[in-house]
C-alpha cells in the first residue's frame, strides 16, 4: 500500500513539514510532534477530524485545500473522519456574519450531504475515509448533557470571538443558540477523541473551543491545523461563486484547465502549496528553475493546471486539456471579434445567463440556460455549462461566443 510505503519510509520531520504545508497556524507544533512518535511507536493512527456544514452542495477548488489537507493525513495511514455537521447546520455557522444565518431544514440538509459525499471522494479514498453525521450524538445529548457543555464555557469567552464582539458593540442581536455552535463543534471533538481537528483560518475560534473543553471531558487536547482562505482567479478576493473567481471541481477538464491557466504568475505558487501534493521541497525547485529561467512560467503553469485537472478527472483527460488550450490560445483559434459591449457589473458579480441577455446573446434567461447546458457557450474560447457560472466585476474583457456568434464583452464594476 501506498501509505505503508509512505509511513515507513517519511522521518517524523518530514511526516510534520508534509502535513503542515501550506497551514496558517499549528497549535500547537510540538504536540503534533509527539503524536506522530507515538503514533509511529503504538502502530495507532490519529483520528482527524474535518466537519462540514451541508451548506455548499457545489464545491469549487477553495473548498478542497482542507479536502488535500484530510488526504495527506490519510496518505500517512491516519483516521480521517469526513463530518457532516447536519445537527449543527441546523443552528447555522455564525462565522463571519454580522446578523443571525437562517439554519437549513432536514431536507436540504441531507441532499447537500449526499452530494457532499459524492464530491469528496474525488481526493479522499472511499475505503479509508469515515462519513459521519453529528447528530448521531448531538440529538441525544438531552437538556442536562446541553446544560454541563455549556456550563464548561462562559458569555465572556464567547466575546472574546470577533464577529459577536462586533455584533455586541453595534447593538446587534445576537442569538443564544448561536453561542451553541462553538460548543456543539467542540463536543464532536470530544464524543471523536480527535488528535487533530482541521479548519480554514475564519474557524480557529470554534477549534480552539474544542480544545479548551476537551480536558474537562478526561479527554486530551487536539491539535488544531488551519489553512488559508484560497485566493480566487482574480487575486484579490476569496475563491468564492459570489464573486466569480472560482473553478468548480465538477466543471469539464478544459473549462478548468482554462481558468487556471488564467492566475497571475505570483499567485500560482499559492496554488501550488495548497492545491497540490507536491512536496516543499519539489515547489522550491520549482520556484528556483522559474527564476533562473530554465523554466518558463508558461510551463509551471501548465503543469499546475495538468496536477489539479488530473486528480478531479484523469491524468489523460488534463493531458488532452493542456492539448486544447495550446491549439486554441497559441494558433490563435479564438474567433477575431469586430462587435463590442460594454457593461456594469454589480460588485457581487452577475449570472452569466443574465449578462449574456443583457449583451442580446440570448432572448431570455432561460434560453440562455439552455444553450448552456448544450454545451454552445465558450468564454475566451473555454466551453461554459455550468448555469451557475459568474462574471466578476473584475473580469475586464474577454470574448464571449453563443453558438457561431462571437462578442467582446468589457464589463466595469455598477
Amino acid at each position: 500500500m501506498a501509505c505503508a510505503r509512505m509511513m515507513t519510509s517519511m522521518t517524523i520531520d518530514e511526516q510534520l513539514t508534509y502535513l503542515t504545508k501550506g497551514c496558517v497556524d499549528v497549535v500547537r507544533e510540538t504536540d503534533l510532534r509527539k503524536r506522530l512518535e507515538q503514533s509511529a511507536e503504538s502502530g495507532q493512527p490519529l483520528t482527524v477530524k474535518v466537519g462540514f456544514d451541508p451548506t455548499a452542495p457545489d464545491l469549487h477548488l477553495g473548498h478542497t485545500v482542507l479536502i488535500r489537507k484530510m488526504k495527506h493525513f490519510q496518505e500517512l495511514g491516519h483516521r480521517v473522519i469526513f463530518l457532516i455537521g447536519d445537527f449543527t447546520g441546523l443552528i447555522g455557522d455564525p462565522t463571519g456574519r454580522s446578523k443571525t444565518r437562517p439554519a437549513l431544514s432536514p431536507a436540504e440538509i441531507e441532499e447537500n450531504a449526499e452530494t457532499y459525499k459524492r464530491q469528496v471522494f474525488k481526493l479522499l479514498d472511499p475505503d479509508k475515509t469515515v462519513v459521519d453525521f453529528n447528530s448521531s450524538w448531538l440529538s441525544g445529548l438531552g437538556s442536562d448533557g446541553w446544560v454541563r457543555l455549556a456550563a464548561r464555557y462562559n458569555v465572556a469567552q464567547m466575546l472574546e470571538r470577533r464577529d459577536f464582539r462586533k455584533r455586541y458593540e453595534a447593538g446587534q442581536p445576537i442569538a443564544i443558540h448561536e453561542f451553541l455552535y462553538p460548543l456543539a463543534q467542540a463536543y464532536d471533538s470530544v464524543y471523536l477523541h480527535a488528535d487533530v481537528e482541521l479548519g480554514g483560518t475564519d474557524q480557529l475560534f470554534n477549534l480552539n473551543v474544542g480544545r479548551d473543553i476537551m480536558p474537562s471531558y478526561e479527554v486530551r487536547p487536539q491539535i488544531v491545523l488551519t489553512t488559508p482562505l484560497l485566493v480566487g482567479l482574480d487575486g484579490t478576493e476569496k475563491m468564492s461563486k459570489t464573486a466569480g473567481n472560482y473553478v468548480g471541481i465538477n466543471e469539464p477538464p478544459g473549462e478548468m484547465f482554462g481558468k487556471l491557466m488564467s492566475v497571475s504568475d505570483d499567485l500560482m505558487w499559492d496554488y501550488y502549496e495548497l492545491l497540490t501534493d507536491l512536496s516543499v521541497a519539489d515547489i522550491n525547485t520549482l520556484k528556483q528553475g522559474v527564476a533562473s529561467g530554465l523554466t518558463h512560467p508558461k510551463q509551471a503553469k501548465v503543469d499546475l493546471a495538468k496536477h489539479v485537472v488530473g486528480d478531479f478527472h484523469s491524468v489523460q483527460e488534463a493531458q488532452e486539456a493542456a492539448e486544447e488550450f495550446e491549439r486554441r490560445f497559441s494558433r490563435k483559434e479564438v474567433p477575431e471579434v469586430v462587435e463590442e459591449w460594454m457593461g456594469r457589473v454589480p460588485e457581487e458579480g452577475q449570472r452569466l445567463t443574465a449578462l449574456m441577455v443583457a449583451a442580446g446573446m440570448a432572448k431570455s434567461g432561460s434560453a440562455a440556460t439552455r444553450v448552456l447546458s448544450q454545451g454552445g457557450v465558450k468564454i475566451d474560447g473555454v466551453r461554459v455549462e455550468d448555469r451557475f457560472h459568474t462574471i466578476a466585476a473584475t473580469q475586464g474583457s474577454f470574448v464571449l461566443q453563443v453558438g457561431k456568434r462571437a462578442l467582446r464583452i468589457n464589463v466595469t464594476k455598477d
